[in-house]
């Protein structure tokens, strides 16, 4: 499975964010992570992976910076580091792991955890808990790997909704590192948060099977938070405006999570809705007045909005509600 690499020169800096910055190389787009390959400037020479722009992949819009060979060589590890990220890739790199400073808890103590199969879920799962409430907001594998890339979370963030983003195992460049899902929910936990919610970065893995997908990933949380003694609940994937059968309704990823689940799951389910007969065991969540708290954030899913997929943003707003009020 080689990358499909090209050198190029940096022709524009388009937009530097936290943790990203959008470029274009020979005049096509390509994003960067400064804190993983570097600062880039226009003018520096680069080698990037190009495969999935050349593949037409749903994530392949743009290319992704490989190294930078102007001002990206002979970078040093993070202070005191020495946990690999992706080990024995050629992109492993020492990062401090947040279980190597300090206690975790042991136990969740009823702790509620929303658990997301989609990242667009995470915007209005954190709008329906509200910023009364310390939210840590914990990136399963299953889509894309750095958190920087997430815009949701920048917006999250900026509007109080959520505090900091923690990357989990083969996940990089979150706000803080835990080797795994487990390890971060008693984190969390140790440190005071009231809520946290899991996702899959942006985009995801999807082959069009009962189980090869990434949002299998949900499942992996509410197990982890079920065996820590935390609260799962399950943010449903519903729509009435995909074209694709199998995502129809209840999406069968959220049947997989269902499946997977060896504890106990609350599933959030929004009043108003029409639920199938086999969901039978959910409770259902009063989302009136989800637009308004969705106001302003990035509302987005397969290039639908909040007018063409509606419930679609209001399950997931309910699956945020429902953590709130359980954690209130």
């Amino acid at each position: 499975m080689p990358p499909s690499l090209r050198r190029g020169t940096v022709t524009a800096v388009v937009e530097r964010l936290e943790g990203l910055a959008r470029i274009e190389v020979d005049g096509e787009p390509c994003v960067a992570y400064p804190r993983v390959t570097g600062p880039v400037e226009p003018g520096d020479e680069v080698i990037v992976n190009v495969q999935a722009r050349e593949l037409g992949l749903g994530t392949g819009g743009f290319d992704v910076l490989y190294v930078n060979l102007t001002r990206g060589l002979e970078l040093a590890a993070d202070p005191g580091a020495h946990v690999m990220t992706l080990p024995y890739t050629p992109l492993q790199a020492a990062v401090r792991h947040v279980e190597e400073d300090g206690a975790l808890a042991e136990s969740l103590e009823g702790m509620p955890v929303v658990c997301c199969s989609l990242h667009s879920q995470l915007a209005p799962a954190c709008a329906g808990i509200g910023n009364a409430l310390r939210v840590a907001y914990i990136q399963l594998s299953g889509g894309a790997l750095p958190v920087s890339l997430s815009d949701s979370l920048r917006a999250l963030k900026k509007r109080g909704l959520v505090e900091v983003g923690i990357a989990t195992g083969a996940c990089i460049d979150g706000d803080l590192q835990a080797v795994g899902v487990a390890s971060a929910l008693a984190w969390a936990r140790a440190e005071g948060f009231a809520v946290a919610v899991c996702s899959v970065g942006p985009g995801i893995v999807g082959t069009a099977s009962a189980l090869g997908h990434g949002g299998v990933s949900a499942a992996e949380a509410a197990n982890a938070a079920s065996a820590l003694g935390g609260s799962p609940v399950l943010a449903v994937r519903v729509s009435e405006g995909d074209s694709r059968e199998r995502h129809q309704g209840v999406s069968h990823h959220t049947r997989a999570v269902l499946d997977l689940a060896i504890g106990d799951v609350t599933v959030a389910w929004p009043a108003g809705l029409e639920a199938p007969e086999w969901l039978a065991v959910r409770e259902e969540v009063d989302v009136a007045g989800w637009r308004e708290a969705c106001a302003g954030l990035p509302l987005e899913h397969m290039g639908r909005g909040p007018d063409e997929d509606p419930w679609f943003f209001a399950s997931a707003f309910a699956a945020g509600r429902l953590a709130g009020r359980l954690a209130g």
